[in-house]
């Protein structure tokens, strides 16, 4: 059972967004997903209306099975050659100045999806060369030359989560996926490109402070630029449920100790989600803070 009814700073009031049928219109007519929608997330009509969105690839069935997310898994259909194509026409036609691409984990693959992405990076350039590329994704089992090309892809952020502290990996993520190896592929990311690096942390899960306070210490020592802590809200469909509900108050703890390790970009909040504010998070990096 979850924790018990969502707090006051939990319950969003609906905004509206000038641009909502826009999007989704060009979105749907060029046969893609976005994450915004998705899942239904409440800071859809913040993020659109600053000209930030983010984009799933790869079709929607996953090779793993995360107990904290609720995308569907089982033996994907092959990628659509044409997709990147259209993710970047999109992103061109709604004049996007910030543009997330993740996709779900394609363990079936032999470049375990790199591809994909970094042909979205080259075909963006092409027709919106002003928009910010930020890439989020999968550990690519760990592959070194799968993760080289998309650290030397050209995109501005490449963000691959941790996802929650050390002793909650086993019960929230799929056997496949490890602390160990997520924290090595944030390394090579790191070392390798010149990449803006980005790592998200949920809470709510049971974890202990000083547990989140050696995850924040170990990102930081991978070499990760940008961290990201928000609530885990189970999604419709998840089994994994809510253990408390983190007070504001905890984020900002939170928030000062990664600052003062050295980050370069925090957010931390209750609502906080991977590409929160993405553009704002990537412009203080490059302001120095």
């Amino acid at each position: 059972m979850d924790a018990e009814a969502k707090p006051e700073w939990l319950k969003v009031k609906a905004k509206g967004c000038a641009r909502l049928g826009e999007v989704r219109g060009i979105v749907r007519d060029h046969g893609l997903h976005t994450v915004c929608d998705g899942s239904r997330c409440p800071n859809l009509p913040d993020c659109w209306g600053r000209g930030t969105a983010t984009f799933m690839i790869m079709g929607e069935r996953c090779t793993r099975s995360c107990r904290f997310c609720a995308v569907c898994h089982g033996d994907p259909a092959p990628p659509d050659p044409d997709e990147p194509g259209r993710v970047a026409d999109a992103i061109a036609s709604l004049g996007l100045r910030h543009a997330v691409v993740t996709s779900v984990t394609r363990d079936d693959l032999e470049d375990n999806g790199a591809s994909a992405f970094t042909e979205v990076v080259k075909r963006t350039r092409a027709v919106a060369p002003s928009a910010r590329i930020e890439l989020l994704v999968p550990d690519m089992r760990g592959e070194r030359k799968d993760l080289q090309s998309i650290a030397r892809s050209g995109a501005d952020v490449i963000g691959h989560n941790l996802e929650v502290v050390e002793s909650i990996q086993g019960a929230a993520r799929d056997p496949l996926a490890s602390y160990e190896r997520s924290l090595g592929v944030l390394a090579l990311l790191a070392n390798e490109g010149t990449a803006v690096t980005k790592s998200s942390l949920m809470l709510g899960l049971g974890e202990e402070p000083r547990e989140v306070s050696t995850a924040l210490r170990d990102l930081r020592s991978a070499g990760v630029d940008i961290v990201t802590i928000g609530q885990y809200l189970r999604p419709k469909g998840g089994d994994l449920p809510v253990s408390r509900y983190v007070t504001p108050a905890e984020f900002e703890e939170h928030a000062a100790f990664a600052r003062s390790i050295g980050f370069r970009s925090v957010l931390s909040g209750p609502l906080v989600r991977s590409s929160y504010h993405a553009s704002e998070a990537l412009e203080a990096v490059k302001s120095g803070g």
